[in-house]
């Protein structure tokens, strides 16, 4: 499986809990589609088909990353 640049990684999950935390402040149409964009992005780039389960297999391939426990990423 190709795996995405670890600073692509970094930029989407910074990109997609700053348009949480402003969806949850205004709760507009705008951000709230540019935050299925950034999570089907993150997806993508993850292999994966949740936004949840993208969130935490990048960070888990995030230079850094301390994995003790895989078990959230089995089938």
């Amino acid at each position: 499986m190709l795996m995405a640049h670890p600073a692509v990684l970094r930029k989407l999950v910074d990109e997609y809990k700053a348009l949480q935390a402003l969806h949850a402040e205004r709760g507009d149409t705008e951000s709230r589609g540019r935050i299925t964009e950034v999570a089907c992005a993150l997806c993508i780039s993850t292999g994966t088909t949740d936004v949840d389960a993208a969130l935490i297999a990048a960070r888990h391939q995030l230079p850094g990353a301390q994995v003790h426990d895989d078990s959230l990423l089995a089938p």
